[in-house]
C-alpha cells in the first residue's frame, strides 16, 4: 500500500551485487545459526514420519490460522471496516483510528478463508462481508475509487492525521484500490446475494483512469504504465508510473486488463529490469525480444548463482502478494513459477548466510521500535539503495563482493514474508516461524505473530499490520486449501485476457 513510493524507467545511484555465474536454483547448506533451521526443503526419512510431519504443520499451520483471523476480527469496527493496526502491548489490543482500501480489502477476503477453512461459519461469514458492503457503499469516491485514507469507526475521509493532526491530503492510490477490489471480488465469488451489489460498486471503477498510454515517441512521458495515483484536491497525477512489473501494483494492472479497461499490450511495457543503459542496482543480463507486438528487454539479475527477474525493492511481499490470488505459478510455470522460487531461495540465503542472522524473510513492516520501513534484500530490487534488512541500511556497489556479515546489524525480520514463502520452501518456513516464536515470543496467543522483530536486539513490535495479518490469512488460506480465494481470477476476463499473457511471458532466466 501507499506507505511508499516507486518509480519508472531510469533509477539513479550506483549498483548494489556483483555478477555470479548464472544457474538453476541451489539448495542452501545447513547454517551455523542460532536457530538451527534446516537451509534444504527436502523431507528425509521414510513416508510415515513424512505424513506425520505433514499433519503437524497443518495443525500448526491451522492454529496459526485461527488467531490470525481473531486479530483481523479484533481490528474490524462496528462500522464493518477493518483498520489499519492494533496495538497488543497491553491487555485489549487498541485498534488505530485510520483505515485504507488495502486494510478493507484485507478483512474481507479473511472473513471468506475463514469460512472455507471452517473457523467460521457461513452466516458469520455472510454477515461480515455484508456489513462490510455495506460500509464500502457509503465511503466517499471519486472516479469510481476510493481515497486513501478514512475514518474505520464510522467511514469519513481522514483530514488530520490521527495523533499528529498533520494534514492528510485526499489522493487515489492505484494499487491500494486494487487491494479493495480484490476484497470485493473474492466476497462477491463466495456470497452470491452479494454479487448485484458488489457489480453496481465496480461498475465505476475504471483503471483507464491511472493509465498513461505508450508513445512511441516519448516512452518516459508515455511508458504505457499506470500512475502512482492522483490527488483529489487538485486532480494533479504523481509524478511517477509504477514502472516495474515484479512489484504488488502488477494487480492493478491485472484487474484492468481482465476487465478490458487497459490494454493487453500494458503488460509488455512494465519492466523485467531497468533498460541496460539505465543506473540500477546491477547491470543486468538478457536480451530483447519481440512480446505481443511490443520489444521488451527480457532482462534479469543474478544474486546467488541464480538468474532472477527483480523487484523495484527487494521485499517478498513486491514478489508473492499477487500470486496468492493470481496463479502465475501455473498459468506460467516456466517464468513466474520459477522466479517465486527463486526470489524465496536468494531471501532465505540472504538472512541465513549473507548476513548471518540466522532468521529470514524480509518485507516492509511496521518497525520493532515504532514506525514504518521497508525491509528488504537490497540485491533483489532495482532501486539503487533500494530496501535492506537492517535499520543500518547496508549496501554493496557494483562489482563489489557482498560484506562480511557482520556489517549486516540490526536484523529486522518480518513474520509475514515467511508466509509467502509457504509454497516454495514450506519446510524451512514452518521453521523459521516456530524459530521466532521460541527465540523472541514473537507470537501472540490469540492474535497471531506481531509485525516484525529485531533479531539482534530481541525486540518484538508491538503492533500487528492488517496488511501484513492479511497476507498472512491468505497465504495460509492457500496452503490449507490451495485456490480458496482464486476462484474471481481463474475465470473471466483473467482466463480470456490475462492467462495468454502470462502463458507467453518468457523471462530470461
Amino acid at each position: 500500500m501507499d506507505r511508499r513510493t516507486f518509480v519508472t524507467a531510469a533509477g539513479t545511484g550506483a549498483a548494489a551485487l556483483s555478477l555470479g555465474a548464472l544457474g538453476t536454483p541451489r539448495a542452501t547448506a545447513d547454517p551455523a545459526t542460532r536457530s538451527g533451521l534446516s537451509g534444504s526443503s527436502d523431507r528425509s526419512g521414510s513416508s510415515g514420519s513424512s505424513d506425520r510431519a505433514d499433519r503437524a504443520d497443518r495443525e500448526q499451520l491451522t492454529a496459526w490460522f485461527r488467531d490470525t483471523y481473531r486479530s483481523i476480527e479484533a481490528m474490524t469496527t462496528g462500522f464493518g471496516l477493518t483498520a489499519d493496526k492494533i496495538d497488543v502491548s497491553g491487555g485489549a489490543p487498541v485498534v488505530s483510528r485510520q483505515t485504507s482500501p488495502t486494510n478493507i480489502g484485507c478483512g474481507l477476503w479473511s472473513a471468506v478463508a475463514a469460512a472455507g477453512l471452517g473457523v467460521i461459519g457461513e452466516a458469520a461469514m455472510l454477515r461480515t462481508l455484508e456489513r462490510t458492503v455495506s460500509a464500502v457503499e457509503k465511503l466517499e469516491r471519486h472516479h469510481g475509487f476510493w481515497l486513501n485514507w478514512y475514518d474505520a469507526h464510522d467511514g469519513s475521509v481522514l483530514t488530520e492525521w490521527p495523533g499528529t493532526g498533520d494534514p492528510v491530503r485526499p489522493f487515489l492510490s492505484s494499487v491500494d484500490n486494487a487491494w479493495l477490489v480484490t476484497g470485493l471480488r473474492i466476497a462477491a465469488d463466495a456470497a452470491p446475494s452479494l454479487r448485484d451489489r458488489v457489480a453496481r460498486i465496480l461498475s465505476t471503477a475504471d483503471w483507464s483512469y491511472y493509465y498513461t498510454p505508450y508513445d512511441p515517441a516519448d516512452p518516459v512521458t508515455g511508458p504505457g504504465q499506470l500512475r502512482g495515483g492522483f490527488w483529489t484536491d487538485t486532480g494533479e497525477p504523481t509524478g511517477h508510473h509504477y514502472g516495474a512489473l515484479n512489484t504488488e501494483p502488477r494487480m492493478a494492472s491485472y484487474l484492468g486488463i481482465a476487465d478490458g479497461s487497459l490494454p493487453p499490450e500494458h503488460y509488455w511495457h512494465l519492466l523485467r529490469t531497468m533498460l541496460p543503459e539505465h543506473e540500477q542496482e546491477q547491470h543486468p543480463q538478457g536480451a530483447y525480444a519481440v512480446m505481443g507486438g511490443v520489444r521488451v528487454w527480457q532482462g534479469h539479475y543474478t544474486h546467488g548463482g541464480r538468474r532472477i527477474v527483480p523487484t523495484w525493492g527487494g521485499s517478498m511481499f513486491e514478489a508473492l502478494m499477487v500470486p496468492l490470488f493470481v496463479p502465475e505459478p501455473e498459468w506460467s510455470p516456466r517464468s513466474w513459477g520459477r522466479n517465486h522460487q527463486r526470489y524465496v531461495r536468494s531471501q532465505i540465503e540472504h538472512g541465513l548466510h549473507e548476513a548471518g542472522y540466522g532468521y529470514w524473510g524480509f518485507s516492509p513492516a511496521n518497525v520493532p521500535e515504532g514506525g514504518y520501513q521497508e525491509y528488504g534484500v537490497d540485491a533483489l530490487g532495482m532501486q539503487v539503495d533500494g530496501y535492506a534488512s537492517n535499520t543500518d541500511r547496508t549496501y554493496t556497489t557494483d562489482g563489489a563482493p557482498l560484506p562480511d556479515p557482520s556489517a549486516f546489524t540490526n536484523g529486522v525480520v518480518t513474520p509475514h514474508a515467511s508466509f509467502l514463502a509457504l509454497p516454495y520452501a514450506r519446510r524451512e518456513a514452518v521453521d523459521n516461524l516456530r524459530a521466532l516464536d521460541r527465540d523472541f515470543g514473537a507470537y501472540d496467543e490469540g492474535y497471531g505473530f506481531r509485525d516484525s522483530v529485531n533479531v539482534s536486539t530481541g525486540r518484538v513490535s508491538d503492533f500487528m499490520l492488517a496488511l501484513d495479518q492479511g497476507m498472512i490469512a491468505a497465504a495460509l488460506a492457500q496452503e490449507l486449501r490451495p485456490g480458496l480465494l482464486q476462484g474471481p481470477f481463474r475465470a473471466g476476463g483473467f482466463r480470456s485476457r490475462v492467462h495468454p499473457l502470462l502463458a507467453g511471458e518468457r523471462f530470461s532466466i
